[in-house]
């Protein structure tokens, strides 16, 4: 199968998702986006034993000199400092403007290196091969790279696309449980903000994809970056219809942060924050009752978290503290994605009921010490 990623001046990508790729096929497909002759292959220290040296010699060839770069695996290595490793290789191999930078791994490896070539010499060419569920179905496409600050979560980046995203689904056979059911977190997103079909097929087939049937694996992974493409087409940049993919990830990223990175996977933060956006629409009368209960349903069905954790640091002006430094607040004003209608329909908005927002995160807050 493939995806395009359709966007102006010329810089349409594929998605190519398939599984088990013959090498011949995958390292033709590959090597048809590198454009010079040095590739710098960047992972981290659980992947590489796995699959660097499968990756290193599919782009190998006709001339092409492969390096690579070891990262430590984590969300909390996630920093300047850590994806500086990336330039400071790269600057040791003399590496031109016609490199290309690949990402071989998850959504923090995915981010880094390609916001290590959007800076590297003001701007190089990188491939996306994800390696886990939460990168093939969002942080793969669209082209947001950044790392984290102390102060907030992918405070520091930019926009970059790459040239393609290699999804081969074989890769997942290694992946462990909580990051697969992290990544579904995800896929349950593009349901509840803009494919209700989509999500009635999930609440049929959540057990599928748990087990990790291959057909249903893969038409979540399709059928989610058909969405992704869809409205990166419409909003590259973040300036409207794309900032609805971030249902639950500003009561999520706060509670990533103030727990700790590593604390909790991504997923698991965006899982907690959407039962609270879900909760906050329910108690401002924008969904009903039933809708409520078909999104913690689905979220519990893919055994995620809906409640935090009864050591959670996180307080209410922890909360309101680390949301005001959301990248979606724009004048001062604190903006949400929430659900309002029917199943699919979302606002992205910042006009809301301010004692709602208290409210929720007070429930939520208060679960902990019960």
């Amino acid at each position: 199968d493939v995806v395009r990623v359709d966007l102006s001046d010329g810089r349409d990508y594929p998605i190519y998702i398939g599984s088990d790729f013959p090498d011949d096929e995958a390292s033709s497909l590959l090597r048809s986006h590198v454009g010079g002759k040095r590739v710098l292959v960047i992972t981290n220290d659980r992947i590489a034993p796995l699959y660097l040296e499968k990756y290193v010699r599919l782009l190998e060839g006709e001339g092409t000199v492969v390096d690579s770069v070891v990262l430590p695996d984590g969300e909390e290595h996630k920093t300047f400092d850590c994806m500086s490793k990336i330039l400071d290789r790269a600057l040791e191999l003399g590496l031109d403007r016609k490199s290309t930078f690949v990402a071989l791994g998850g959504g923090v490896i995915g981010d880094m290196v390609g916001f290590a070539a959007a800076i590297y010499q003001r701007g190089v060419n990188f491939i996306q091969i994800p390696t886990t569920v939460m990168a093939m179905v969002d942080s793969s496409v669209g082209g947001k790279t950044g790392v984290n600050h102390p102060l907030g979560k992918n405070m520091v980046g930019a926009f970059h696309q790459p040239q393609c995203v290699f999804i081969d689904t074989s890769v997942l056979d290694s992946l462990p449980d909580r990051e697969l059911k992290s990544g579904i977190s995800e896929v349950v997103k593009y349901g509840l903000i803009r494919d209700a079909p989509f999500f009635r097929w999930q609440e049929e087939h959540m057990d599928d994809l748990l087990r990790r049937d291959p057909s249903a694996t893969r038409y979540a992974i399709k059928r989610s970056c058909e969405n992704k493409a869809e409205v990166v087409k419409e909003d590259e940049r973040e300036a409207g219809v794309r900032a609805t993919l971030n249902l639950g990830h500003t009561f999520g990223h706060a509670i990533e942060n103030g727990s700790g990175y590593g604390t909790w996977l991504h997923g698991e933060g965006v899982s907690i924050g959407t039962a609270m956006a879900t909760t906050m629409s329910e108690r401002m009368g924008w969904i009903d009752e039933d809708l409520k209960r078909r999104v913690y349903d689905i979220l519990e069905k893919a055994d995620l978290p809906t409640r935090l954790s009864r050591d959670s640091p996180m307080r209410v002006e922890t909360f309101n503290k680390l949301m005001s430094l959301d990248k979606k607040v724009a004048d001062g004003q604190l903006r949400l994605i929430l659900l309002k209608g029917d199943l699919g329909e979302c606002v992205f908005t910042g006009e809301f009921d301010t004692d709602a927002l208290q409210e929720t995160i007070e429930e939520f807050v208060e679960e902990i010490d019960a």
